[in-house]
Parts: C-alpha cells; sequence; structure tokens
C-alpha cells in the first residue's frame, strides 16, 4: 500500500531561469501542482530586467513522482532548468555531525596543559582513582549509539556502512534535545558475542550505551548480557524508547475515552523487539489483556515456531489478526504497511484507539479510519500524535548520565512515560494532541527528572 502525499524526505530544489515576465512564475507553479507536487519556499537568486533565476523547494511523494514533477516544469515553453538538487542527499553529504574541540589553543602553556605534559598529571589522577574519568573527561556526558546495521529503520539487514545516516541523526538528536555527546559505532559483525565483546572493550570511554537497529531476537539477548556485565546504562531505543513513547500516549488517550489500563483489551501486531518490549511495560503498567500478533497471526501456544520471547506472551486462543481484533479497545501496530483494513477496524469495539506506527507507511492510513476510532496516533511527523522515540531516549539518558546510574530499570522506563503523558493538560486533552511535541522544550527536562528520581529509588543512583 503505496503512501502517495508528497513529504520533506522526498524534496527536492529546482533552479529555474525564467524570462522576467509577468505570468511565467504562475505558470511553473500550476505545472507543479497539476501532478501532485507540494511547492514550498520560492527564493530569488539572481533578477534582471530579461531573466530571473530562482530556486523552488518542492515535496514529492517518491523519486518517481519527484523526477515527474521535474519533467512537467521541463516541457515549459522559455523555462529552463539550470539544476535540480535532492535536498535530503544534500543536507546528509560530508555527514551530518562533526567533533569540536572545547579549548582555544592559543600559545604553547594552552598546549602543555590540554596535551603533553600537563595531561600525564591528568592520567595519573583517573589511575589513581578511577572515578575521575566522570570528571576530568567526556565520559560522564558521552553515549555510544551501536549498531550492527542488522534493522535499519523498517528497511531490513542493511550492514553497517548504509545504518551509518541513522546512527549520525541519533547523536545529533542527543545534542539537540539533551545536550549529550554521543558518537555513532557501526560493527561489521552480526555475531553476537563479538558485538558484546567489542561494546564491553570499548565501554570505558562512554557514560552509557544506545543499542539501535539490532535484529531480533539477538537484540534481547545482547542487551541482557551487557546489562549484567557492565555498570554503564544499557538502552535498546528500538525497545524501550518506543514502549516508553506508546504507554505515554496510551494513558492520556485513555483518559479521553473513559477506559482504564487494566480493563481494557489490547492487540499488539508485530512481535519483534518492539511489540514485545511494549506487551512487557503495559504488562508492567497493569495492563491485563494483552494479545500479540505476528505475520503468522496470534502467538499461540498451538505454534512450534515462537521464540522464547513471544512465548512469553502465548495463549491457548490461534487465530487471525482480523479475529483477534473483534471487540478490542486498542490496536498497537509496530509491523508493516498496510495490513489493518477499515473492516477490522470496524469490528472493535466502541471508542476504539489505533496507534499504528509503523513507519514510513503505518499499517493503515488515518483518513481511511478518521470516523471509526476515538484517537488515531502514528510514527509520523506529517500526522497529529506523532509516537515518535526522541520524546524518550534523549531524557532517558540525561536523568541517568546526571544521576551516574549503574543501570536503567523497568522502574524509570515507566516513571518516564508518566512524564510524558503529564505535560499534556487536561484542557489541552483532545482526540488529535495525546503526546506533546518533540519540539516541546519540557519534554527531555521532566523525563530526566522522573529517571533520576526512579533510579534513586531502585537504587542505581551512583550520585
Amino acid at each position: 500500500m503505496a503512501d502517495l502525499t508528497p513529504n520533506p524526505s522526498f524534496s527536492l530544489t529546482i533552479r529555474l531561469q525564467l524570462p522576467n515576465r509577468t505570468g511565467m512564475l504562475a505558470s511553473v507553479t500550476q505545472a507543479i501542482a497539476e501532478v501532485g507536487g507540494n511547492l514550498g519556499q520560492i527564493s530569488t537568486i539572481e533578477q534582471t530586467r530579461k531573466i530571473s533565476i530562482r530556486d523552488l523547494s518542492v515535496d514529492a511523494a517518491s523519486t518517481e513522482h519527484a523526477e515527474q514533477i521535474v519533467q512537467a516544469v521541463k516541457v515549459l515553453q522559455d523555462i529552463k532548468i539550470l539544476d535540480v538538487y535532492d535536498r535530503t542527499f544534500s543536507i546528509h553529504r560530508g555527514g551530518k555531525i562533526t567533533i569540536e574541540s572545547k579549548l582555544d589553543l592559543h600559545n604553547q602553556a594552552d598546549l602543555s596543559m590540554a596535551y603533553t605534559p600537563g595531561v600525564g598529571r591528568i592520567c595519573k589522577a583517573i589511575a589513581q582513582d578511577p572515578d575521575q574519568v566522570y570528571a576530568l573527561t567526556i565520559k560522564g556526558n558521552t553515549v555510544a549509539i551501536v549498531t550492527d546495521g542488522s534493522a535499519v529503520l523498517g528497511l531490513g539487514n542493511l550492514g553497517p556502512e548504509a545504518a551509518l545516516p541513522v546512527m549520525e541523526g541519533k547523536a545529533m538528536l542527543f545534542k539537540e534535545f539533551a545536550g549529550i555527546d554521543a558518537f555513532p559505532i557501526c560493527l561489521a559483525t552480526q555475531d553476537t558475542d563479538k558485538i558484546i565483546e567489542t561494546i564491553k572493550n570499548i565501554a570505558p570511554v562512554f557514560g552509557g550505551v544506545n543499542l539501535e537497529d539490532i535484529s531480533a531476537p539477538r537484540c534481547f539477548e545482547i542487551e541482557t548480557r551487557l546489562k549484567q556485565e557492565l555498570d554503564i546504562p544499557v538502552f535498546h531505543d528500538d525497545q524501550h524508547g518506543t514502549a516508553i513513547v506508546s504507554l505515554a500516549a496510551l494513558i492520556n488517550a485513555l483518559k479521553l475515552v473513559k477506559k482504564s489500563l487494566e480493563d481494557v483489551r489490547i492487540v499488539i501486531n508485530g512481535a519483534g523487539a518492539a511489540g514485545v518490549a511494549i506487551a512487557r511495560l503495559l504488562r508492567k503498567a497493569g495492563a491485563r489483556n494483552i494479545l500479540l500478533c505476528d505475520s503468522k497471526g496470534i502467538l499461540s501456544k498451538k505454534r512450534s515456531d515462537l521464540t522464547q520471547e513471544k512465548l512469553e506472551f502465548a495463549v491457548e486462543a490461534s487465530g487471525t489478526l482480523a479475529g483477534a481484533l473483534v471487540g478490542t479497545d486498542i490496536f498497537l501496530g509496530v509491523s508493516a504497511p498496510g495490513v489493518l483494513t477499515p473492516e477490522m477496524v470496524r469490528s472493535m469495539a466502541k471508542d476504539s484507539i489505533v496507534m499504528a506506527m509503523a513507519n514510513p507507511i503505518p499499517e493503515i492510513q488515518p483518513e481511511l479510519i478518521a470516523h471509526d476510532v476515538a484517537v488515531m496516533a502514528t510514527g509520523r511527523s506529517d500526522y497529529p500524535n506523532q509516537i515518535n522515540n526522541v520524546l524518550a531516549f534523549p531524557g532517558v539518558f540525561r536523568g541517568a548520565l546526571d544521576c551516574r546510574a549503574s543501570s536503567i530499570t523497568t522502574n524509570m522506563y515507566l516513571e518516564a512515560a508518566f512524564a510524558i503523558a503529564n505535560l499534556i493538560n487536561a484542557t489541552d486533552l483532545d482526540r488529535e494532541h495525546i503526546i506533546p511535541s518533540v519540539f516541546d522544550e519540557r519534554v527531555a527536562s521532566a523525563v530526566a527528572g522522573a529517571v533520576q528520581q526512579a533510579a534513586r529509588q531502585d537504587g542505581v543512583a551512583r550520585r
């Protein structure tokens, strides 16, 4: 099921030379509109009495659609295309992050303190008291973003090089939203033992580890073993970030429909890392009726193909997703595009909640069920109620680093979710506003504060 909505991820800039006379620009904008392009900013680069050169930003729905837009402009009489470039590729060119020095080196004295011989005194101080590494180096504010490239976004096993743009983006988000210095570590192995050993070997540099885009079920073992063997926070964002934000949104959605988490029937479609983590956190929060489905239907005890994590949620019943949804209050999708139909949604209970979080194309397009559900959420930024992990992981690590937590506990996940949910006042809560914006400046600090408090309650805070 293709999504034909123009969006910034397929944005292009077209540089045009036009005769400087009335109606020429209008003919261009009309041609773009007729083929479904979404026109953005128009900038004048140069203008004379005879010609004007302009840059037009246009959102397309796909690379093929972008080419269609260019061709529609190209055939216009007296219009000359000087250049076309893909804006998304342009912002990635040369990478999105850099390392900068915090110090200015003006003279020999500065160099002698920052590097040899003065740095030797710092080395000896840390050797005598290893805890000083947090105060005297970058460790206390640095997170490793580690992947093996085996489950990149919804794209699959693309390998470490292809995973790097995502990890760079993650590093940007850490810095932008929580002031944390994070660095991408893309490993050229998908062997569980080698990944664990590598992370343990680089751990002295980092105050925490964010695991990212590692396929299930290996991601469960990697996280579990690292938590046992390291004394710094380890957080698999695809699991716990998704679970935290999903719970936060659900808390507020349930307030709207006046239902309790303990009483509702919940179907989760997708039983990988995110689906299992959501189910575990919802259970900890009080949910009692959770049914997990994968591509083969309900996780039934009658099936012989279930992993250890799937067996944790296996039930006596068997059947399809469609059957599971009849009379259900909540659908949570972390699966694949188009697996949910309007008919399946209409079979759900009154005032149903649908959170279709497959990205970039959700399990069902919101327009198809706008009048059939009480609350609709997706993982996309161009619809209301975006379930976005950036609401969670920057604040979670900010709080964990600030209190020097030795690990991240389930209680810290729960409190992070409640902190996010509580940022929506009762007067502002409505069916299109159950979760804060990712640009709400209160989020990271609220989550960090809640995480620190929970860490102290759980006895894992060292400061």
